[in-house]
Order: C-alpha cells, then structure tokens, then sequence
C-alpha cells in the first residue's frame, strides 16, 4: 500500500505505529511458531472428533471414543466396591475377636471404622475422638459402659438414654438439689468428698461430713469407694476426668441437677458392618481394653 513506509535501515515495511520515535517492524512470524499453531489447530479439530467436547444444550458430543472420566470414574468405584465387598462380608461373618485377630481385616476395618466416624460420631466427639464437655474422650481408658470390644460395639448399637431402642443403656442420676433429696450443706460436704478421692485440692472438715451422705446416697451407684459402676454407666469418681468438669462447682451443679447425655442408636441408622469397623476404630484408639 502506498501509504505504509520501508525502514530504510533493513529494508522491512513499518507496521505504521510509532511510539516516541520509534517505529514497529513488520516482521513475519517465524515458520516454527506458525507450524506449531498450525499443529494446534489440527489437534484441536481431533481432539473434538475422538472426545466429548463440544457442549449441548442437555448433553455434548460423545467423541468415537466414547471414553468420559465420568464413565471411567464410574468404573472405578465399581472396581473398589468390588473389593470393598469381599471385606464386608468376612466382617458380616465373623465376630469382634476373629475381625481384630485378622491383621488385613482388622486393618480394613479400622480404616473404614475412622471414615465412618469422620461423618457420623465426630460431630459429638470430635474428630480425634477427644470429646468435649458432655462427650466422652474416646482416646483414654476411662469408660462408663466398658472399653473392650463388646462393651463399645453395644453402645455405638443400642446408644444411650435415647428412645429409639429398647435396648439402649439407660441411667440417670437424680436431682439431689432440685428435688430436694440433700441439703445445700450436705451438697457441699459430698462436693468436696469427691474432690478428696480425686485427689484434688479439698476441705478437709467438709469432706468428712460428706463421706456419711456418700455412702448414703452414691455409693450405691458410684461404688464405696466412688470407683464407679459400668453396669449402671457411673462413671468412676477416684480420678479427675469428668464429662461435665470436676472443680467444686460444676461438681456440685451436677450433684444439685445433673445432666444426662444421649447417644443414638447407631444399630438402626447404620449397616451391622458399619458398627462393627467402628467399634474396632475406637477400640483402636489406644483406650480400649
């Protein structure tokens, strides 16, 4: 065209832009980066005839290949379902102790044991099983209904203080102060009993006058010696782990108006197989017995 200029300089025609004097070269792009896009393009073309690719209103291109990631995820799972099976039906078969006595097995069923709990228990439990107040630390040794396989594989089952299952492990401690069983002294004299066979810091006049309504009134459930009770779900008094706190007063606000907790019944929510890896899982957690 005749209004485009030549660099005199290398003889090329100027694109026409200038930019503070200086002037853009109308240089033709090398032939390898042409024939690379180039490439690109007939790639591309093939891509959309062998894959799904092109977008439909309610569907897309299929591709001759018929392969989808979808499909072959779909496969996939078919595969580990598969296998997952021949697990599940050896733990369908087989009890507690044959399930722990097999290494693969039980391995299979710890690991499945800790995605069920990840998705059911650790909402209350949290997801080290480490509890909170109110729930249970299912890492230590200190259970209320027994840590072996059995005692565990039963509360996850039936629960606890729920109405779902006649079967579900019930207890319930009465309201000494709300119901007016005990004075507000002796409710305070027993407080600091228990912290004395806690091994915590104590009253000492105090604790002795509550060791009287102890035996009275607790130890009925809690033992003689406040070491507790699993057939009734009391938990053990001698030591300092406690569901609700164990300083004097939230001590005495469980002995005035105690909380009781509930667990669901797991048995009608979840397979038997279900039940059993998680039962194993937290017996595998380094407090069961």
């Amino acid at each position: 065209m005749a209004d485009r200029e030549i660099d005199e300089a290398t003889g090329v025609e100027t694109v026409g832009h200038e930019w503070d004097g200086i002037k853009e070269l109308d240089n033709p792009m090398p032939r390898w980066w042409l024939w690379t896009f180039y490439a690109t393009i007939i790639f591309s073309i093939g891509y959309m005839i062998y894959y799904p690719s092109i977008p439909l209103i309610e569907d897309s291109t299929q591709g001759i290949s018929g392969h989808t990631n979808r499909a072959a995820l779909q496969v996939e799972m078919a595969e580990a379902a598969e296998s997952r099976q021949v697990y599940l039906s050896q733990i369908a078969d087989s009890d507690l102790q044959v399930i722990r006595g097999n290494e693969e097995l039980a391995r299979f069923a710890v690991a499945g044991g800790d995605s069920a709990f990840k998705i059911h228990c650790s909402q209350c439990h949290g997801t080290g099983a480490q509890g909170s107040p109110g729930y249970p630390n299912l890492n230590d040794d200190d259970w209320l209904w027994g840590g072996d396989l059995d005692a565990i594989y039963l509360s996850i089952k039936h629960g606890i203080r729920n109405d779902e299952d006649d079967d579900a492990r019930y207890s319930e401690m009465p309201a000494y102060g709300a119901d007016e069983l005990l004075e507000r002294d002796e409710i305070a004299q027993v407080t600091q009993y228990v912290l004395q066979i806690s091994g915590q810091d104590h009253d000492r006049e105090l604790a002795a006058l509550g060791e009287e309504t102890f035996g009275s009134e607790c130890a009925t459930c809690h033992g003689p010696n406040g070491g507790g009770d699993r057939e009734f779900g009391a938990p053990n008094l001698t030591d300092a782990i406690s569901l609700y706190g164990n300083n004097a007063e939230l001590i005495a606000r469980q002995i005035r108006k105690p909380k009781h907790g509930v667990m669901p019944a797991w048995g009608d929510r979840l397979s038997d197989e279900t039940v059993k890896q998680l039962a194993i899982y937290v017996h595998n957690l380094g407090g069961g017995e």
